[in-house]
Protein backbone atom coordinates (compact mmCIF):
# COMPACT_ATOMS: atom_id res chain seq x y z
CA UNK A 1 0.00 0.00 0.00
CA UNK A 2 1.29 3.48 -0.98
CA UNK A 3 1.18 6.17 1.74
CA UNK A 4 1.63 9.90 1.79
CA UNK A 5 2.70 12.24 4.44
CA UNK A 6 2.40 15.84 4.65
CA UNK A 7 4.48 18.09 6.74
CA UNK A 8 5.49 21.80 7.21
CA UNK A 9 8.87 22.34 7.41
CA UNK A 10 9.39 25.77 9.53
CA UNK A 11 13.11 25.67 11.14
CA UNK A 12 16.27 23.68 10.14
CA UNK A 13 14.75 22.12 13.79
CA UNK A 14 11.85 20.54 11.96
CA UNK A 15 14.13 19.53 8.85
CA UNK A 16 16.41 17.54 11.43
CA UNK A 17 13.85 16.08 13.49
CA UNK A 18 12.68 14.74 10.02
CA UNK A 19 16.18 13.53 9.28
CA UNK A 20 15.57 11.58 12.66
CA UNK A 21 12.55 9.60 12.21
CA UNK A 22 13.71 8.46 8.54
CA UNK A 23 17.00 7.60 9.65
CA UNK A 24 15.36 5.17 11.71
CA UNK A 25 13.49 3.64 9.19
CA UNK A 26 15.90 4.05 6.05
CA UNK A 27 19.76 2.88 6.45
CA UNK A 28 19.65 1.28 2.95
CA UNK A 29 17.07 1.88 0.11
CA UNK A 30 16.50 4.58 -2.36
CA UNK A 31 15.50 8.39 -1.61
CA UNK A 32 14.72 10.90 -4.27
CA UNK A 33 14.90 14.37 -2.76
CA UNK A 34 12.81 16.62 -5.05
CA UNK A 35 12.46 20.71 -4.93
CA UNK A 36 13.76 23.55 -6.56
CA UNK A 37 17.18 25.66 -6.06
CA UNK A 38 17.47 26.37 -2.20
CA UNK A 39 14.34 23.91 -0.70
CA UNK A 40 16.36 22.57 1.50
CA UNK A 41 17.02 18.99 -0.23
CA UNK A 42 20.94 19.26 0.96
CA UNK A 43 20.36 20.33 4.34
CA UNK A 44 17.70 17.29 4.81
CA UNK A 45 20.58 15.21 3.53
CA UNK A 46 23.14 16.65 6.11
CA UNK A 47 20.87 15.88 8.88
CA UNK A 48 20.26 12.54 7.69
CA UNK A 49 24.05 11.59 6.91
CA UNK A 50 25.08 12.97 10.68
CA UNK A 51 21.97 11.05 12.06
CA UNK A 52 22.62 7.74 10.81
CA UNK A 53 26.48 8.31 12.44
CA UNK A 54 29.00 10.32 9.99
CA UNK A 55 31.10 12.82 12.01
CA UNK A 56 32.43 15.25 9.52
CA UNK A 57 30.87 17.24 7.39
CA UNK A 58 28.82 16.47 4.59
CA UNK A 59 29.44 18.19 1.21
CA UNK A 60 27.42 18.74 -1.50
CA UNK A 61 28.36 16.71 -4.65
CA UNK A 62 27.05 19.34 -7.14
CA UNK A 63 30.64 19.57 -8.99
CA UNK A 64 31.37 15.41 -8.18
CA UNK A 65 27.78 14.02 -8.68
CA UNK A 66 28.37 11.57 -6.01
CA UNK A 67 29.55 12.35 -2.33
CA UNK A 68 30.18 8.59 -0.93
CA UNK A 69 30.35 7.75 2.94
CA UNK A 70 30.96 5.12 4.87
CA UNK A 71 29.22 4.87 8.21
CA UNK A 72 29.44 2.56 10.75
CA UNK A 73 30.25 -0.14 8.04
CA UNK A 74 27.66 0.97 5.88
CA UNK A 75 27.82 2.58 2.55
CA UNK A 76 25.82 5.87 1.43
CA UNK A 77 25.92 7.34 -1.65
CA UNK A 78 24.60 10.99 -1.96
CA UNK A 79 23.71 12.05 -5.90
CA UNK A 80 23.26 15.42 -7.23
CA UNK A 81 22.30 15.06 -10.63
CA UNK A 82 21.09 18.80 -11.22
CA UNK A 83 24.97 19.56 -13.74
CA UNK A 84 23.75 16.08 -15.81
CA UNK A 85 23.02 16.91 -18.77
CA UNK A 86 21.92 13.05 -20.06
CA UNK A 87 21.29 10.25 -18.11
CA UNK A 88 23.92 8.08 -19.97
CA UNK A 89 26.33 10.16 -18.31
CA UNK A 90 25.92 7.97 -15.15
CA UNK A 91 26.68 4.81 -17.26
CA UNK A 92 29.56 6.90 -18.32
CA UNK A 93 30.93 7.68 -14.40
CA UNK A 94 30.35 4.26 -13.25
CA UNK A 95 27.00 4.31 -11.47
CA UNK A 96 26.58 0.69 -12.04
CA UNK A 97 29.62 0.43 -9.44
CA UNK A 98 27.44 1.80 -6.66
CA UNK A 99 24.26 0.30 -7.54
CA UNK A 100 25.81 -2.80 -6.71
CA UNK A 101 27.02 -2.07 -3.95
CA UNK A 102 24.90 -4.08 -1.06
CA UNK A 103 23.00 -2.91 1.72
CA UNK A 104 23.77 0.42 0.38
CA UNK A 105 21.59 4.05 0.99
CA UNK A 106 21.15 5.99 -1.99
CA UNK A 107 20.51 9.62 -1.76
CA UNK A 108 19.21 11.17 -5.28
CA UNK A 109 18.88 14.71 -5.60
CA UNK A 110 17.12 15.89 -8.93
CA UNK A 111 15.83 11.86 -9.69
CA UNK A 112 14.23 13.61 -12.88
CA UNK A 113 17.79 13.94 -14.60
CA UNK A 114 18.77 10.24 -14.19
CA UNK A 115 16.36 8.43 -16.01
CA UNK A 116 16.11 5.03 -16.85
CA UNK A 117 19.83 5.18 -15.32
CA UNK A 118 18.90 5.23 -11.50
CA UNK A 119 16.52 2.82 -9.71
CA UNK A 120 12.94 3.75 -8.24
CA UNK A 121 13.04 5.49 -5.24
CA UNK A 122 11.54 3.41 -1.82
CA UNK A 123 11.28 6.95 -0.75
CA UNK A 124 9.97 10.09 -2.18
CA UNK A 125 10.48 13.65 -0.13
CA UNK A 126 9.35 16.65 -2.14
CA UNK A 127 10.23 19.94 -0.23
CA UNK A 128 8.31 23.21 -1.55
CA UNK A 129 8.86 26.32 -0.63
CA UNK A 130 6.73 29.05 0.54
CA UNK A 131 6.30 32.42 -1.45
CA UNK A 132 8.07 34.03 1.32
CA UNK A 133 10.97 31.10 1.25
CA UNK A 134 10.56 31.17 5.06
CA UNK A 135 8.79 27.43 5.51
CA UNK A 136 8.76 24.53 3.37
CA UNK A 137 5.69 22.32 2.52
CA UNK A 138 6.81 18.77 2.25
CA UNK A 139 5.39 15.31 0.96
CA UNK A 140 6.60 12.02 1.69
CA UNK A 141 5.64 8.96 -0.44
CA UNK A 142 6.51 5.85 0.77
CA UNK A 143 5.43 1.87 1.49
CA UNK A 144 6.02 1.47 5.05
CA UNK A 145 3.01 1.41 7.54
CA UNK A 146 5.62 1.65 10.59
CA UNK A 147 7.20 4.97 8.85
CA UNK A 148 3.51 6.14 8.71
CA UNK A 149 3.10 5.91 12.19
CA UNK A 150 6.45 7.00 13.59
CA UNK A 151 5.70 10.12 11.23
CA UNK A 152 2.38 10.79 12.64
CA UNK A 153 3.69 10.23 16.24
CA UNK A 154 6.78 12.76 15.67
CA UNK A 155 4.99 15.15 14.46
CA UNK A 156 1.39 14.88 16.37
CA UNK A 157 -0.58 14.01 13.21
CA UNK A 158 -4.13 12.37 13.48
Amino acid sequence: MSYSFHLPLNSEADTQQLAQVIAQYFTEGVIYLIGDLGAGKTTFTRFLIQQLGHQGSVKSPTYTLVEPYNIQDKAVFHFDLYRLNDPYELELMGIRDYLDTPHALFLFEWPSKGGDEIPTADLTIEILKSEDELSRQTTLSFQSEALLKALEQAFQHA
